[in-house]
Protein backbone atom coordinates (compact mmCIF):
# COMPACT_ATOMS: atom_id res chain seq x y z
CA UNK A 1 0.00 0.00 0.00
CA UNK A 2 1.38 3.14 -0.64
CA UNK A 3 2.22 5.81 2.00
CA UNK A 4 2.75 9.37 2.38
CA UNK A 5 5.62 10.56 5.11
CA UNK A 6 4.44 13.03 7.81
CA UNK A 7 6.22 14.08 10.60
CA UNK A 8 5.36 15.09 14.31
CA UNK A 9 7.36 16.07 16.81
CA UNK A 10 8.29 12.29 17.73
CA UNK A 11 9.69 12.30 14.16
CA UNK A 12 8.77 10.64 10.60
CA UNK A 13 5.40 8.65 10.48
CA UNK A 14 4.70 6.52 7.47
CA UNK A 15 0.56 7.19 7.03
CA UNK A 16 -1.41 5.57 3.95
CA UNK A 17 -1.30 8.23 1.06
CA UNK A 18 -5.59 8.10 0.26
CA UNK A 19 -6.65 8.50 4.19
CA UNK A 20 -7.71 11.92 4.98
CA UNK A 21 -6.22 10.77 9.09
CA UNK A 22 -2.79 12.01 9.48
CA UNK A 23 0.34 11.28 11.70
CA UNK A 24 -1.37 11.37 15.53
CA UNK A 25 -3.92 9.42 13.88
CA UNK A 26 -1.78 6.64 12.84
CA UNK A 27 0.07 6.58 16.01
CA UNK A 28 -3.37 6.40 17.92
CA UNK A 29 -4.64 3.18 15.57
CA UNK A 30 -0.84 1.69 15.64
CA UNK A 31 -0.90 2.28 19.89
CA UNK A 32 -4.59 0.94 20.65
CA UNK A 33 -5.52 -1.94 18.95
CA UNK A 34 -7.68 -3.23 21.41
CA UNK A 35 -11.11 -4.08 20.77
CA UNK A 36 -13.37 -3.84 17.67
CA UNK A 37 -15.48 -0.73 19.35
CA UNK A 38 -15.24 2.89 17.43
CA UNK A 39 -16.64 5.60 17.71
CA UNK A 40 -20.45 5.37 17.34
CA UNK A 41 -21.96 7.38 14.22
CA UNK A 42 -23.87 9.81 16.10
CA UNK A 43 -20.18 10.85 18.35
CA UNK A 44 -18.70 11.51 14.86
CA UNK A 45 -21.21 13.59 13.87
CA UNK A 46 -21.55 15.41 17.43
CA UNK A 47 -18.13 16.14 17.08
CA UNK A 48 -18.01 17.45 13.52
CA UNK A 49 -20.89 19.75 14.59
CA UNK A 50 -18.47 20.59 17.32
CA UNK A 51 -15.80 21.85 14.61
CA UNK A 52 -18.20 23.31 12.57
CA UNK A 53 -19.49 26.00 15.09
CA UNK A 54 -16.19 26.57 16.55
CA UNK A 55 -15.03 27.66 12.90
CA UNK A 56 -18.84 29.34 12.75
CA UNK A 57 -17.23 31.39 16.14
CA UNK A 58 -13.63 32.33 15.22
CA UNK A 59 -14.97 33.84 11.69
CA UNK A 60 -17.62 35.84 13.48
CA UNK A 61 -14.96 36.43 16.12
CA UNK A 62 -12.22 37.62 13.61
CA UNK A 63 -9.49 35.29 14.92
CA UNK A 64 -9.85 32.94 12.02
CA UNK A 65 -9.84 34.17 8.54
CA UNK A 66 -12.66 33.21 5.86
CA UNK A 67 -10.70 31.69 3.19
CA UNK A 68 -9.94 29.23 5.81
CA UNK A 69 -12.85 29.01 8.03
CA UNK A 70 -14.88 28.32 4.69
CA UNK A 71 -13.38 25.43 3.95
CA UNK A 72 -12.75 23.89 7.60
CA UNK A 73 -17.01 24.52 7.59
CA UNK A 74 -17.17 22.60 4.40
CA UNK A 75 -15.43 19.74 5.37
CA UNK A 76 -17.01 19.53 9.08
CA UNK A 77 -20.65 19.64 7.02
CA UNK A 78 -19.16 16.71 4.44
CA UNK A 79 -18.33 14.81 7.86
CA UNK A 80 -22.27 15.69 9.65
CA UNK A 81 -23.72 14.33 6.71
CA UNK A 82 -21.92 10.96 6.98
CA UNK A 83 -18.99 11.19 4.41
CA UNK A 84 -15.59 10.25 5.41
CA UNK A 85 -17.07 7.82 8.56
CA UNK A 86 -14.93 5.11 7.36
CA UNK A 87 -11.55 7.59 8.68
CA UNK A 88 -12.38 7.24 11.92
CA UNK A 89 -10.48 3.95 12.99
CA UNK A 90 -9.72 4.46 16.33
CA UNK A 91 -10.62 2.26 19.26
CA UNK A 92 -12.52 3.54 21.81
CA UNK A 93 -10.14 2.51 24.30
CA UNK A 94 -7.54 5.10 23.84
CA UNK A 95 -5.40 7.42 25.09
CA UNK A 96 -6.75 9.84 27.97
CA UNK A 97 -9.36 12.51 27.56
CA UNK A 98 -9.75 11.21 23.81
CA UNK A 99 -6.97 13.55 22.44
CA UNK A 100 -6.76 10.69 19.67
CA UNK A 101 -10.44 11.10 19.04
CA UNK A 102 -10.28 14.81 19.24
CA UNK A 103 -6.94 14.84 16.30
CA UNK A 104 -8.54 11.86 13.78
CA UNK A 105 -11.00 14.77 13.36
CA UNK A 106 -8.71 17.51 13.34
CA UNK A 107 -6.80 15.99 11.03
CA UNK A 108 -9.60 14.21 8.46
CA UNK A 109 -11.10 18.19 8.66
CA UNK A 110 -7.94 19.65 7.93
CA UNK A 111 -6.76 17.63 5.26
CA UNK A 112 -10.24 17.61 3.16
CA UNK A 113 -9.63 21.41 3.91
CA UNK A 114 -6.17 21.21 2.31
CA UNK A 115 -7.42 19.30 -0.80
CA UNK A 116 -10.16 21.74 -1.66
CA UNK A 117 -7.73 24.44 -1.70
CA UNK A 118 -6.12 22.33 -3.79
CA UNK A 119 -2.73 20.78 -1.96
CA UNK A 120 -1.98 17.14 -1.53
CA UNK A 121 -3.06 15.69 1.80
CA UNK A 122 -0.91 15.66 4.72
CA UNK A 123 0.74 18.86 3.54
CA UNK A 124 -1.21 20.93 5.47
CA UNK A 125 -0.27 23.85 3.59
CA UNK A 126 -3.24 26.07 3.84
CA UNK A 127 -4.83 24.56 6.65
CA UNK A 128 -3.43 22.99 10.26
CA UNK A 129 -5.29 20.79 12.29
CA UNK A 130 -4.19 21.81 15.67
CA UNK A 131 -3.36 25.66 15.12
CA UNK A 132 -7.04 26.43 12.63
CA UNK A 133 -9.31 23.49 13.30
CA UNK A 134 -8.48 23.10 16.90
CA UNK A 135 -8.65 26.75 17.39
CA UNK A 136 -10.17 27.98 20.88
CA UNK A 137 -10.78 23.85 21.76
CA UNK A 138 -9.09 21.44 23.46
CA UNK A 139 -9.54 17.68 23.87
CA UNK A 140 -10.81 18.20 27.29
CA UNK A 141 -13.90 20.41 26.27
CA UNK A 142 -14.20 18.70 22.61
CA UNK A 143 -14.61 15.40 24.00
CA UNK A 144 -17.21 16.15 26.44
CA UNK A 145 -19.50 18.61 24.52
CA UNK A 146 -19.35 15.87 21.68
CA UNK A 147 -20.18 12.87 24.25
CA UNK A 148 -22.98 15.40 25.85
CA UNK A 149 -24.05 16.39 22.24
CA UNK A 150 -24.38 12.10 20.86
CA UNK A 151 -26.13 11.17 23.79
CA UNK A 152 -28.68 13.45 23.66
CA UNK A 153 -29.39 12.27 20.13
CA UNK A 154 -29.50 9.06 20.88
CA UNK A 155 -31.41 9.64 23.78
CA UNK A 156 -34.53 11.45 22.00
CA UNK A 157 -35.14 7.85 20.57
CA UNK A 158 -34.41 6.44 23.94
CA UNK A 159 -37.66 8.63 25.48
CA UNK A 160 -39.89 7.20 22.31
CA UNK A 161 -39.14 4.13 23.12
CA UNK A 162 -40.22 4.48 27.06
CA UNK A 163 -43.44 5.74 26.12
CA UNK A 164 -44.22 3.12 23.69
CA UNK A 165 -42.94 0.50 26.45
CA UNK A 166 -45.86 2.49 28.85
CA UNK A 167 -48.60 2.72 26.52
CA UNK A 168 -48.55 -0.94 25.91
CA UNK A 169 -48.33 -2.35 29.09
CA UNK A 170 -51.24 0.73 30.03
CA UNK A 171 -53.13 -1.64 27.18
CA UNK A 172 -52.73 -4.94 28.47
CA UNK A 173 -53.42 -3.22 32.06
CA UNK A 174 -57.10 -2.16 30.52
CA UNK A 175 -57.13 -5.62 28.67
CA UNK A 176 -56.41 -7.75 31.61
CA UNK A 177 -58.58 -5.79 34.44
CA UNK A 178 -61.24 -7.52 35.28
CA UNK A 179 -59.36 -10.70 35.87
CA UNK A 180 -58.48 -11.91 39.92
CA UNK A 181 -56.03 -13.73 40.40
CA UNK A 182 -53.35 -14.78 43.60
CA UNK A 183 -50.89 -12.10 44.60
CA UNK A 184 -47.74 -12.89 45.71
CA UNK A 185 -44.84 -11.64 48.03
CA UNK A 186 -41.72 -14.20 49.11
CA UNK A 187 -43.16 -15.94 46.11
CA UNK A 188 -45.77 -17.44 48.20
CA UNK A 189 -49.44 -17.07 47.51
CA UNK A 190 -50.65 -13.62 49.42
CA UNK A 191 -53.81 -11.21 48.59
CA UNK A 192 -55.88 -11.39 45.95
CA UNK A 193 -54.71 -8.84 43.05
CA UNK A 194 -56.48 -8.23 39.28
CA UNK A 195 -53.69 -8.83 36.43
CA UNK A 196 -54.65 -5.57 35.02
CA UNK A 197 -53.75 -4.12 38.27
CA UNK A 198 -49.98 -5.62 37.83
CA UNK A 199 -49.45 -4.43 34.25
CA UNK A 200 -50.67 -0.94 35.55
CA UNK A 201 -48.07 -1.01 38.10
CA UNK A 202 -45.46 -1.97 35.55
CA UNK A 203 -46.78 1.24 33.09
CA UNK A 204 -46.03 3.59 36.05
CA UNK A 205 -42.70 2.16 37.25
CA UNK A 206 -41.33 2.63 33.61
CA UNK A 207 -43.13 6.12 33.37
CA UNK A 208 -41.41 7.01 36.51
CA UNK A 209 -38.02 5.37 35.18
CA UNK A 210 -38.63 7.79 31.80
CA UNK A 211 -38.76 10.79 33.82
CA UNK A 212 -35.84 10.25 36.08
CA UNK A 213 -33.99 9.81 32.86
CA UNK A 214 -34.97 13.12 31.65
CA UNK A 215 -34.41 15.08 34.94
CA UNK A 216 -30.70 14.05 34.41
CA UNK A 217 -30.93 14.14 31.01
CA UNK A 218 -31.07 18.15 31.45
CA UNK A 219 -27.57 18.47 33.16
CA UNK A 220 -26.10 17.11 29.40
CA UNK A 221 -27.23 20.57 28.17
CA UNK A 222 -24.30 22.44 30.15
CA UNK A 223 -21.00 22.53 28.18
CA UNK A 224 -18.07 23.85 28.58
CA UNK A 225 -16.89 24.34 25.04
CA UNK A 226 -14.30 26.85 24.91
CA UNK A 227 -12.96 26.05 28.44
CA UNK A 228 -9.35 24.83 26.62
CA UNK A 229 -7.24 22.76 28.45
CA UNK A 230 -8.56 23.41 31.98
CA UNK A 231 -11.45 25.09 31.94
CA UNK A 232 -9.72 29.16 32.49
CA UNK A 233 -10.35 29.50 28.31
CA UNK A 234 -6.94 30.12 27.55
CA UNK A 235 -6.11 31.03 24.12
CA UNK A 236 -10.25 31.67 23.51
CA UNK A 237 -11.25 35.09 22.34
CA UNK A 238 -13.46 36.28 25.66
CA UNK A 239 -16.49 35.94 23.98
CA UNK A 240 -15.92 32.08 22.05
CA UNK A 241 -17.95 30.28 24.96
CA UNK A 242 -21.45 32.56 24.22
CA UNK A 243 -20.71 32.26 20.49
CA UNK A 244 -19.70 28.77 19.82
CA UNK A 245 -22.41 27.57 22.50
CA UNK A 246 -25.09 29.77 20.41
CA UNK A 247 -23.74 28.39 16.87
CA UNK A 248 -23.72 24.50 18.27
CA UNK A 249 -27.73 24.94 19.47
CA UNK A 250 -28.56 25.93 16.41
CA UNK A 251 -26.68 23.12 14.35
CA UNK A 252 -27.82 20.49 16.83
CA UNK A 253 -31.39 21.24 17.17
CA UNK A 254 -30.67 21.91 21.50
CA UNK A 255 -30.74 24.15 23.53
CA UNK A 256 -27.48 24.10 24.77
CA UNK A 257 -26.25 26.23 27.82
CA UNK A 258 -22.72 27.99 28.58
CA UNK A 259 -21.52 25.98 31.39
CA UNK A 260 -21.46 27.89 35.04
CA UNK A 261 -17.93 27.61 35.42
CA UNK A 262 -15.25 26.33 32.99
CA UNK A 263 -12.80 25.04 35.94
CA UNK A 264 -16.40 23.01 37.13
CA UNK A 265 -17.23 21.57 34.41
CA UNK A 266 -13.58 20.32 33.10
CA UNK A 267 -13.11 19.08 36.61
CA UNK A 268 -16.31 16.92 37.09
CA UNK A 269 -18.04 14.29 34.70
CA UNK A 270 -21.32 14.16 37.05
CA UNK A 271 -23.55 14.08 34.14
CA UNK A 272 -22.98 11.16 33.26
CA UNK A 273 -22.94 9.69 36.33
CA UNK A 274 -26.51 10.76 36.82
CA UNK A 275 -27.68 9.71 33.46
CA UNK A 276 -26.08 5.94 33.66
CA UNK A 277 -27.43 6.20 37.08
CA UNK A 278 -30.93 6.74 35.63
CA UNK A 279 -30.34 4.32 32.74
CA UNK A 280 -29.70 2.14 35.11
CA UNK A 281 -32.54 2.28 37.45
CA UNK A 282 -34.57 2.05 34.47
CA UNK A 283 -32.50 -1.60 33.34
CA UNK A 284 -33.78 -2.47 36.74
CA UNK A 285 -37.49 -1.67 36.47
CA UNK A 286 -37.50 -3.35 33.20
CA UNK A 287 -35.77 -6.25 34.12
CA UNK A 288 -37.84 -6.89 36.89
CA UNK A 289 -41.39 -6.91 34.38
CA UNK A 290 -38.96 -9.36 32.20
CA UNK A 291 -38.73 -11.32 35.19
CA UNK A 292 -42.22 -11.46 36.56
CA UNK A 293 -43.04 -12.35 33.24
CA UNK A 294 -41.14 -15.61 33.14
CA UNK A 295 -42.62 -16.28 36.29
CA UNK A 296 -46.16 -15.89 35.16
CA UNK A 297 -45.15 -17.90 32.26
CA UNK A 298 -43.38 -20.97 34.42
CA UNK A 299 -44.61 -24.37 33.89
CA UNK A 300 -45.83 -24.33 37.56
CA UNK A 301 -47.86 -20.90 37.27
CA UNK A 302 -48.81 -20.27 33.90
CA UNK A 303 -50.87 -17.46 34.02
CA UNK A 304 -49.83 -16.11 31.19
CA UNK A 305 -48.91 -16.76 27.77
CA UNK A 306 -45.74 -14.93 25.98
CA UNK A 307 -45.74 -15.27 21.76
CA UNK A 308 -43.80 -18.01 20.94
CA UNK A 309 -41.19 -16.80 18.65
CA UNK A 310 -38.50 -19.47 18.59
CA UNK A 311 -38.27 -23.35 19.56
CA UNK A 312 -36.61 -23.31 22.59
CA UNK A 313 -33.66 -26.44 22.89
CA UNK A 314 -31.73 -27.98 20.74
CA UNK A 315 -32.63 -31.54 22.03
CA UNK A 316 -35.77 -31.46 23.79
CA UNK A 317 -38.43 -31.57 21.15
CA UNK A 318 -41.51 -28.73 21.00
CA UNK A 319 -39.96 -26.98 23.96
CA UNK A 320 -40.54 -23.13 24.11
CA UNK A 321 -38.74 -20.56 26.34
CA UNK A 322 -38.87 -17.02 26.99
CA UNK A 323 -36.49 -15.98 24.73
CA UNK A 324 -37.54 -12.33 24.37
CA UNK A 325 -37.47 -11.37 28.25
CA UNK A 326 -34.64 -13.21 28.80
CA UNK A 327 -32.73 -11.18 26.11
CA UNK A 328 -34.17 -8.43 27.65
CA UNK A 329 -32.80 -9.17 30.78
CA UNK A 330 -29.20 -9.88 29.43
CA UNK A 331 -29.29 -6.34 27.96
CA UNK A 332 -30.77 -4.59 31.28
CA UNK A 333 -27.64 -6.56 33.05
CA UNK A 334 -25.14 -5.31 30.35
CA UNK A 335 -26.15 -1.46 31.34
CA UNK A 336 -25.75 -2.41 34.75
CA UNK A 337 -22.40 -3.34 34.24
CA UNK A 338 -22.01 -0.09 31.55
CA UNK A 339 -22.83 1.82 34.61
CA UNK A 340 -19.97 0.16 36.95
CA UNK A 341 -17.53 0.75 34.45
CA UNK A 342 -18.35 4.75 34.29
CA UNK A 343 -18.56 4.97 37.73
CA UNK A 344 -15.26 3.12 38.15
CA UNK A 345 -14.16 6.34 35.15
CA UNK A 346 -15.66 8.82 37.15
CA UNK A 347 -13.66 8.40 40.00
CA UNK A 348 -10.70 8.65 38.41
CA UNK A 349 -10.66 12.49 37.83
CA UNK A 350 -7.39 14.37 39.05
CA UNK A 351 -7.22 18.00 39.88
CA UNK A 352 -8.05 19.61 36.93
CA UNK A 353 -9.22 16.58 34.26
CA UNK A 354 -10.75 13.26 34.29
CA UNK A 355 -9.13 11.48 31.31
CA UNK A 356 -11.55 8.60 31.19
CA UNK A 357 -13.79 10.54 29.41
CA UNK A 358 -13.66 7.84 26.05
CA UNK A 359 -14.66 5.18 28.46
CA UNK A 360 -17.07 7.48 29.64
CA UNK A 361 -18.98 7.86 26.55
CA UNK A 362 -18.20 4.38 25.32
CA UNK A 363 -20.30 2.80 27.85
CA UNK A 364 -23.06 5.73 27.72
CA UNK A 365 -23.72 5.36 24.63
CA UNK A 366 -23.69 1.67 24.73
CA UNK A 367 -26.33 1.59 27.47
CA UNK A 368 -28.89 3.98 25.74
CA UNK A 369 -28.35 2.30 22.25
CA UNK A 370 -29.38 -1.51 23.77
CA UNK A 371 -31.73 0.25 25.83
CA UNK A 372 -33.67 1.56 22.94
CA UNK A 373 -33.57 -1.36 20.68
CA UNK A 374 -34.26 -3.69 23.86
CA UNK A 375 -37.30 -2.02 24.57
CA UNK A 376 -38.50 -2.25 21.01
CA UNK A 377 -38.07 -5.69 21.09
CA UNK A 378 -39.76 -6.42 23.84
CA UNK A 379 -42.54 -4.47 23.17
CA UNK A 380 -43.27 -5.78 19.75
CA UNK A 381 -41.88 -8.71 20.06
CA UNK A 382 -43.38 -9.97 23.57
CA UNK A 383 -45.36 -7.25 25.77
CA UNK A 384 -48.23 -6.77 22.88
CA UNK A 385 -48.97 -10.51 22.28
CA UNK A 386 -49.39 -11.51 26.01
CA UNK A 387 -52.48 -13.45 26.63
CA UNK A 388 -53.82 -14.39 29.98
CA UNK A 389 -54.64 -18.18 30.73
CA UNK A 390 -58.23 -17.34 32.17
CA UNK A 391 -58.71 -20.70 32.95
CA UNK A 392 -55.19 -21.17 35.19
CA UNK A 393 -55.73 -18.12 37.04
CA UNK A 394 -59.13 -19.05 38.16
CA UNK A 395 -58.10 -22.53 39.13
CA UNK A 396 -54.99 -21.16 41.03
CA UNK A 397 -57.18 -18.86 43.19
CA UNK A 398 -59.63 -21.05 43.49
CA UNK A 399 -57.01 -23.35 45.14
CA UNK A 400 -55.15 -20.57 47.17
CA UNK A 401 -55.38 -19.16 50.82
CA UNK A 402 -54.74 -15.59 49.27
CA UNK A 403 -58.08 -14.29 50.29
CA UNK A 404 -57.66 -15.32 54.09
CA UNK A 405 -56.46 -11.54 54.72
CA UNK A 406 -59.62 -10.22 54.51
CA UNK A 407 -60.84 -12.34 57.57
CA UNK A 408 -58.61 -10.48 59.70
CA UNK A 409 -61.12 -7.95 60.47
CA UNK A 410 -63.55 -10.17 61.28
CA UNK A 411 -62.06 -13.34 63.12
CA UNK A 412 -58.77 -11.94 64.12
CA UNK A 413 -55.37 -12.69 63.00
CA UNK A 414 -55.05 -15.71 65.66
CA UNK A 415 -58.12 -17.24 65.00
CA UNK A 416 -57.77 -16.74 61.00
CA UNK A 417 -53.88 -17.83 61.11
CA UNK A 418 -55.30 -21.83 62.69
CA UNK A 419 -58.42 -22.01 60.58
CA UNK A 420 -55.70 -21.29 57.61
CA UNK A 421 -53.40 -24.16 59.15
CA UNK A 422 -56.03 -26.21 59.22
CA UNK A 423 -57.24 -26.51 55.97
CA UNK A 424 -53.35 -26.93 55.05
CA UNK A 425 -53.07 -29.59 57.29
CA UNK A 426 -56.71 -31.56 56.56
CA UNK A 427 -56.53 -30.33 52.78
CA UNK A 428 -59.98 -29.19 53.11
CA UNK A 429 -60.95 -26.11 51.61
CA UNK A 430 -60.82 -22.57 53.63
CA UNK A 431 -64.60 -22.05 53.05
CA UNK A 432 -65.50 -25.06 54.52
CA UNK A 433 -63.75 -25.01 57.45
CA UNK A 434 -64.87 -21.82 58.14
CA UNK A 435 -68.92 -22.67 57.51
CA UNK A 436 -68.41 -25.32 59.62
CA UNK A 437 -67.03 -23.21 62.54
CA UNK A 438 -70.77 -21.33 62.54
CA UNK A 439 -69.00 -17.81 62.67
CA UNK A 440 -69.97 -16.66 59.50
CA UNK A 441 -72.22 -18.24 57.18
CA UNK A 442 -72.54 -18.07 52.81
CA UNK A 443 -73.93 -14.22 52.75
CA UNK A 444 -71.43 -13.11 55.59
CA UNK A 445 -68.80 -14.36 52.96
CA UNK A 446 -69.69 -12.93 49.91
CA UNK A 447 -69.70 -9.82 51.78
CA UNK A 448 -66.39 -10.11 52.96
CA UNK A 449 -65.18 -11.31 49.68
CA UNK A 450 -66.51 -8.99 47.17
CA UNK A 451 -63.84 -6.51 46.28
CA UNK A 452 -60.95 -7.96 47.21
CA UNK A 453 -57.83 -5.83 45.32
CA UNK A 454 -58.88 -2.91 46.48
CA UNK A 455 -59.07 -0.68 50.30
CA UNK A 456 -63.05 -0.80 51.76
CA UNK A 457 -65.02 -0.25 54.74
CA UNK A 458 -65.23 -2.62 57.30
CA UNK A 459 -69.08 -4.17 58.34
CA UNK A 460 -68.94 -2.75 61.81
CA UNK A 461 -72.37 -4.24 61.96
CA UNK A 462 -71.00 -7.73 60.68
CA UNK A 463 -67.39 -7.39 62.80
CA UNK A 464 -69.71 -6.83 66.00
CA UNK A 465 -71.97 -10.10 65.58
CA UNK A 466 -68.87 -12.42 64.81
CA UNK A 467 -67.35 -10.87 67.80
CA UNK A 468 -70.13 -12.38 69.99
CA UNK A 469 -69.80 -15.51 68.57
CA UNK A 470 -66.02 -15.89 69.20
CA UNK A 471 -66.42 -15.00 73.08
CA UNK A 472 -68.51 -18.38 73.01
CA UNK A 473 -66.51 -20.31 70.48
CA UNK A 474 -63.77 -22.83 71.51
CA UNK A 475 -61.28 -23.88 68.31
CA UNK A 476 -61.07 -27.56 67.77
Amino acid sequence: MASRKERDILGEVQVPSHVYYGSFTQRAFDNFQISSARMHPLLIKALAMVKLAAAQANMDLRVLDKKRGKVIAHAAQEVISGKFHDQFILDMYQAGAGTPMNMNMNEVIANRANEMLGAKLGTYQYVHPNNHVNMAQSSNNVIPTATRLGALFLVDELIEAFVLLEKSLEKKSVEFDKIIKVGRTHLQDAVPIRLGQEFHAYAINVRKAREHVMVCVDALYEIGLGGTAIGTGITAHPNFRAVVCKKLSKLSGKRLRVAEDGVAITQSVQAFVQVSASLKNAAIEIAKIANDFNLMTSSDIHELHLPEMEPGSSIMPGKINPSITEAMKMICYQIIGNDTAITLGSNEGQLELNVMTPLIGKNLFHSIYLLNNGIHMFVNKCVKGIVADTKKIEGLFENSLCVATALNPYLGYEMTGRFVRHTLLHGVSLKQVILQSGLLDESDLAKIFDGLTGPRKIDGSLQKQVAKKLEKFKYG
